[in-house]
């Protein structure tokens, strides 16, 4: 049975004093829903833009603020909190993190609850930061950031868009969907070990035209291919994505290229690889396509009795490998492992991914997938039902080995 990684775990929120802040109850809720627990650690300045009331009454846990009691008369039972929560916790999330905040854990600052958390921190921490342009690409802010990743934190790049000042630039905080990615990983154990590696990613169907209103298509969603270009993204490497039609969307750090019919997917596969180490053909490329392609809608009153039918060219067995890594994706409903190995073998493909109709809540549509890893050496992987995220990093870990 399919479990979420992030179910069960627990997951401390710190909350920086940004206008992004106000994102935060979003993000607790998100993760709440599926099913981490949250406790959340705030900067002093961090009130300003969101209430510990609001983030406390979201994560039904007391938000931290400060290091010590309000009064030091009172009494108090928090002790050594900082180190019991860091001790608690399997990943410390820091969103939106500010310059201020991303200057003081570089240097080791220890001056708040949260910088005092962090100091303690045993689990891994992830960075995501957030400022108007100017601020976010100071050359003193964007060493700062350096310095943490060779320090082994994660931090995710701020994004491009339109900003608070109303300058635009980089230095807005990612998207949540982002965000959750990038724990998910963590908590998969995953990091950033594609480094220098590109990859080249298909995904989704392609249209082949009947007349300008009708076409031949399949059911493919995108779902597979797309959470494969994040998750090399996520990893470190340089991602191309190229797309039929689909309404999944991919990181803005991934370059895209939209195709329609399997000639364009070709032909964008041919450019594309060129300056590619590895091909992900996880799109499901139209087998047939119309002999002719009218252009005038065809009327009711025509009759049509029959479509003759072509078959399109083979992308994988077509390309010149030139020594790159090249996987391939199988759908099949009857006698699954045979067929599977004789598209490996007749393809030369270094690592061949077969997916069953059979099996429930996998293939198309779904979120969750549920594959069977042929490796060109004969090498079986059976994996069990996974989100399509998970599955996209078990297919990343066998190209690794290459």
């Amino acid at each position: 049975m399919y479990k979420d990684i992030i179910n069960g775990k627990k997951i401390v929120l710190g909350v920086t004093g940004c206008i992004a802040a106000y994102k935060s109850a979003y993000l607790v809720r998100d993760l709440i829903k599926r099913g981490a627990e949250v406790k959340i650690v705030m900067t002093p300045a961090a009130t300003e833009f969101i209430t510990p009331l609001t983030l406390s009454t979201l994560s039904n846990n007391n938000v931290i603020v400060n290091t010590f009691p309000d009064s030091p008369n009172s009494n108090t039972s928090i002790n050594t909190w900082h180190i019991d929560l860091a001790q608690w916790a399997d990943l410390i999330l820091i969103a939106p993190a500010t310059v201020n905040t991303v200057a003081k854990i570089a240097c080791g600052f220890a001056d708040n609850a949260l910088t005092t958390l962090v100091s303690a921190a045993r689990s891994l921490v992830l960075i995501a930061p957030a400022a108007d342009v100017d601020m976010y690409q100071n050359p003193i802010t964007q060493e700062n950031i350096l310095k943490l990743e060779s320090l082994g934190y994660y931090v995710i790049p701020a994004e491009e868009g339109e900003l608070a000042s109303g300058l635009s630039g980089y230095g807005r905080l990612v998207s949540l969907n982002k965000i959750t990615d990038t724990v998910e990983l963590l908590l998969s154990n995953h990091k950033k070990d594609l480094p220098g590696k590109r990859i080249l990613v298909t995904a989704g169907p392609t249209y082949e035209d009947i007349d300008p209103v009708r076409f031949i298509g399949n059911r493919s969603s995108g779902k597979m291919g797309f959470a494969l270009a994040k998750a090399s993204y996520l990893r470190g490497a340089d991602v191309t994505l190229i797309s039929g039609p689909s309404s999944e969307k991919a990181y803005p750090e991934i370059k895209k290229v939209n195709v329609r019919s399997s000639n364009e997917m070709k032909k964008s596969v041919e450019k594309e690889l060129k300056n590619n180490d590895i091909l992900i053909m996880a799109s499901a490329v139209a087998d047939y396509k119309p002999a002719k392609t009218e252009s005038k809608k065809l009327k009711k009153e025509q009759k049509l009795s029959e479509l003759k039918l072509f078959p399109t060219e083979d992308i994988l067995a077509s390309i010149k490998k030139d020594k790159k890594i090249v996987v391939g994706f199988a759908l099949e409903t009857d006698n699954e492992l045979t067929n599977a190995k004789k598209k490996l073998k007749e393809k030369d493909l270094d690592l061949m991914i077969l997916n069953s109709l059979k099996d429930k809540k996998s293939g198309f549509e779904f979120d969750t997938n549920k594959i069977t890893i042929l490796k060109k050496t004969g090498k079986t992987i059976k994996l069990p039902l996974m989100s399509k995220f998970q599955t996209a990093n078990k297919i990343l870990d066998e190209i690794l080995k290459y």
